[in-house]
């Protein structure tokens, strides 16, 4: 048995062990509770001779769900732990994607030291948080989970006592008491206001703190590689991490988002960075009791508060005099004076604040050369450094607020502003591209809004112009720091772009430069990207507006929507061959790309592990700047544990770095068979396409899968479609995601692969072994079909049957199902001829993970398939939508979420 095998064999057993535990504690819970006959159930896994799952109530649904969320928790720290025996035994490089790997791969390449630093202050990652509607759990289980989580954490520790061990014990049996007390799901469909809250969490509780550990790994892994721990000393040589939102910001659909909570979120996420710095500062201030009476007192320290104390009047001399003798303080003192005048009137506060986060950082550079120059070198590392990365990480603004808008949108908005003005014009949809752009661009020479404020030029002209004027009234206020992104969903031509600078000179805001991204989606889209670009990046407007913006433009590629529109593999072969087109394009116009990845938590939208998503992308296809969307149940999954949390940012940041490198200094080229992947993507699209064009494939949808009751339920603020057409184009493609994956059909993330596979074999021979040759090699395919196999291993061929009768036309249930189930087998099958070793020894852990969760998730599922049936009588027979009932469906719904660890 080699080493891996053995280590593998001992987290399962280490994961086995821990779920005893908790099912214990949770046994004696029920016991306690009254609850004998479900404590029973869960000792057990039998039902009583007289009970079936269709007999389960809201409390058996409790059960499970909670018992499926503890077996995350369990899974996460084992996990965690097995990581660290790993670097234990064989350093950090031993940990795919980290720092120590890429180190150590660089090593390996022959860069140098000063090399490696170019590289990592060229990189700038910035994860986007979004509200999308897959997380029902309540903030306070979310809380309960990190609780949980953190005993987890505590019990590994050997060396407690015997009663100590029992107090442990007795805590989790509390934290699960509460949590089995505790509605499991929110019976209301949550504001946008309740989504913005639940993100500020992570934005102010997780992400700073994160930040730190994170850096602290680049740092480590840097001493172990055997460089010089000098060239890390400054803040600004190390990647960049920022964050962005869509909450409050995202109108792509969401008649939610207003105006009025868009000014408000801007300034809640002010509020919140300058509260984070205010508490930072505190602590510095408690740390650096230093004396003048021990310590010589620099003179660039007394210059620096005597300079302050010509400005900050009574109250700078009140700060002062509160810590005698210890200038340090009084120093600090002073910065907190400017922040909380900087928090209470922005750059426009009279006298002693600070107008830009620049000017902080100035403060603490004076802090740090004071501090070493009495080589007090350690707490500059251990308390100076950290705030520094915070303020130049989330300056004042904490996150960027992303203003996304649909083209279509934008196109009513655009043609009632042209009724108002033109009124003897044909309508703006009737006209031509050509006429489009002659106009707009005219338009554009003109520095004069179209109408005086205030005046109403239609529903959707004023919904987009009060959007801007709300970040033109922020902007005003406090600066443009704040503001991310204008994102512009279903760009297809080149006015779609061209349409907001006439949005933001209408609110005075033409001369700030702000980035104007495209957001290609369907496959067409993706194809067509290049021509749109082209003409954009060299469109004289937005050349000058490129110069203000460093030479970046970003792009937003999205993978929901292609899957969608074209199958997984179809997706992501255009967005792999969009980013090596559009990367050639950029750098033959001089521009860099950041590439905006609209990637969700599943594998059929871009989801997956870090690294290997990063690292399949074209060589050469990264500047140094890439944003992607953590979406909806992904980011507790991902970030509600500090630890869990800093091991995804160091994969983020670690893995950006290292396709940075091959832009910057690129090793030997390789040749990969890209044409064999080309058409088996062709093969794969064609198969996909003929399915969903089925002319009953959405009446088979409709009925076997939850989409009916997705639609109706809280679990977020958005609504399932764009506009309300029941068409499979306006199901927006979460739900479409979420849908399959409740039935265990995952259809989204392997339909079409078998046949293609087959195809790709049967009728161009040499392609295949060619693609066969490098299954494992080339990270791109690697990446892929992992991601398909997964998918295609977790659907479930029994449960898919369970599900397509409750289809009422038996001519379509028997045509369409055929269909699904013989592509499945086939793609079983062809993937066993693609690969040397049975799945049984390569996916051991996805394996394992299934076997672990088949009982609880199969009664989930059998109880979903009866209410919905239930459900469904009700409503056609009596007329009657039983709340009680999509109450029911939901809960089990979230139940399933929790165990499948995969929704939209």
């Amino acid at each position: 048995m080699t080493n891996k095998t053995l280590a593998t064999t001992d987290l399962f057993s280490k994961i086995n062990q821990d779920m005893e535990y908790l099912r214990s504690c949770f046994v004696q819970v029920l016991h306690d509770a009254q609850e004998s006959e479900l404590a029973d159930f869960l000792d057990s896994w039998k039902l009583p001779e007289d009970q079936s799952a269709q007999d389960f109530k809201e409390k058996h649904i409790q059960l499970l769900s909670i018992y499926l969320q503890l077996m995350n928790l369990v899974e996460e720290n084992a996990a965690v732990q097995f990581r660290r025996e790993m670097v234990n035994q064989g350093g950090s490089g031993a940990i795919r994607g980290s720092w120590g790997e890429t180190l150590g791969r660089w090593k390996k390449q022959g860069l140098t030291p000063e090399q490696i630093m170019t590289i990592l202050q060229r990189v700038k990652v910035t994860p986007v948080l979004t509200a999308h509607p897959t997380e029902a759990k309540r903030a306070s289980v979310l809380d309960m989970h990190r609780e949980l989580y953190l005993q987890l954490v505590k019990k590994e520790n050997k060396t407690w006592t015997g009663p100590e061990q029992d107090q442990i014990k007795e805590e989790i049996k509390c934290l699960i008491e509460r949590w089995w007390r505790t509605g499991e799901v929110s019976l209301e469909k949550p504001t946008v206001a309740t989504e913005r809250r639940n993100v500020m969490h992570y934005f102010t509780k997780v992400f700073s703190k994160a930040l730190q550990k994170t850096d602290n790994q680049l740092m480590q892994s840097w001493k172990e590689a055997g460089f010089d721990s000098s060239l890390l000393s400054d803040f600004r040589s190390f990647p960049r991490l920022q964050f962005g939102s869509w909450v409050g910001g995202d109108r792509d659909g969401h008649p939610y988002v207003t105006a009025t909570l868009t000014g408000e979120t801007l300034l809640a996420h002010r509020e919140a960075a300058i509260n984070l710095l205010e508490k930072g500062l505190v602590h510095l201030g408690s740390s650096l009791s230093f004396s003048e009476i021990r310590n010589p007192v620099p003179w660039v320290l007394e210059n620096a508060i005597a300079t302050k104390l010509k400005t900050s009047g009574a109250d700078g001399e009140e700060a002062v005099k509160r810590n005698s003798y210890e200038p340090w303080r009084q120093f600090i003192n002073l910065m907190l004076l400017a922040l909380r005048n900087t928090q209470r009137g922005g750059s426009e506060v009279a006298g002693f604040c600070y107008n830009d986060p620049e000017e902080m950082l100035e403060d603490l550079a004076i802090l740090r050369i004071s501090l070493e120059k009495i080589h007090a070198h350690r707490v500059v590392s251990e308390l100076i450094f950290p705030l520094e990365r915070q303020v130049f990480c989330f300056g004042f603004h904490l996150a960027k607020l992303d203003i996304r808008q649909n083209s279509e949108f934008h196109e009513k908005a655009i043609g009632q502003i042209i009724a108002k003005l033109m009124p003897e014009a044909k309508p703006y949809q009737q006209w031509n591209e050509e006429e489009r752009l002659e106009w707009i661009n005219r338009e554009l020479k003109q520095e004069r809004p179209f109408a005086v404020t205030g005046k109403s030029f239609g529903p959707e002209a004023d919904k987009v112009l009060d959007c801007y004027r709300a970040v033109s009234q922020h902007v005003a206020n406090y600066g443009k720091d704040g503001v991310g992104s204008f994102i512009i969903s279903m760009t297809r031509t080149l006015s779609d772009l061209l349409t907001v600078y006439l949005f933001l000179r209408e609110v005075g805001l033409s001369d700030i430069p702000f980035r104007i991204v495209p957001l290609f989606e369907t496959i067409e889209d993706l194809a067509h990207s290049e021509a749109v670009m082209d003409k954009f990046l060299t469109h004289p407007l937005h050349k000058r507006k490129l110069a203000d913006l460093a030479s970046t433009q970003e792009v937003m590629l999205g993978y929901s929507d292609s899957n969608k529109d074209g199958g997984i593999i179809s997706s992501r072969w255009h967005i792999f061959t969009t980013e090596k087109k559009l990367s050639a394009l950029g750098r033959r116009h001089g521009v860099q790309l950041c590439f905006f990845h609209g990637i969700g938590g599943t594998i059929s939208r871009g989801g997956g592990k870090y690294h290997r998503f990063l690292e399949s992308m074209p060589p050469g296809s990264m500047s140094g700047e890439m944003k992607l969307t953590v979406q909806g149940e992904t980011i507790a999954q991902q970030f509600a544990n500090l630890l869990n949390g800093t091991y995804n940012l160091e994969m983020l940041l670690s893995g950006t770095a290292l396709q940075t490198g091959m832009t910057l200094f690129p090793p030997a080229a390789a040749d990969f068979p890209e044409s064999a992947l080309r058409q088996l993507a062709k093969f794969s699209n064609e198969h996909y396409t003929n399915l969903i064009k089925h002319p009953s494939f959405l009446a088979f949808y409709s009925e076997a899968t939850p989409i009916d009751a997705l639609e109706l339920s809280k679990i977020g603020s958005r609504p399932a479609r764009r506009t309300g057409t029941r068409t499979l184009a306006d199901l927006r493609a979460i739900p479409w995601v979420f849908s399959w994956s409740q039935s265990r059909f995952n259809l989204t993330g392997w339909y079409g692969l078998g046949t293609a596979l087959m195809s790709l074999r049967t009728q161009h021979s040499g392609q295949y072994e060619e693609l066969k040759k490098q299954a494992d090699s080339w990270p791109f395919l690697r990446y892929v079909l992992i991601q398909l196999e997964t998918n295609v291993m977790t659907a479930d061929t029994s449960l898919m049957q369970e599900y397509a009768k409750l289809v009422g036309d038996e001519a379509i249930r028997k045509e369409l199902l055929s269909e699904i189930l013989e592509e499945h087998t086939r793609c079983l099958s062809e993937l066993d001829r693609l690969f040397p070793a049975p799945r049984e020894h390569r996916r051991q852990g996805q394996l394992h993970s299934m076997n672990r969760r088949a009982v609880p998730l199969r009664l989930l599922h059998q109880m979903q398939i009866h209410y919905l049936k239930e459900w469904r009588t009700k409503q056609v027979e009596k007329g009657i939508n039983d709340e009680l009932l999509v109450t029911r469906i939901l809960e089990i719904t979230t139940a399933l979420a929790n165990g499948l660890k995969n929704t939209g």
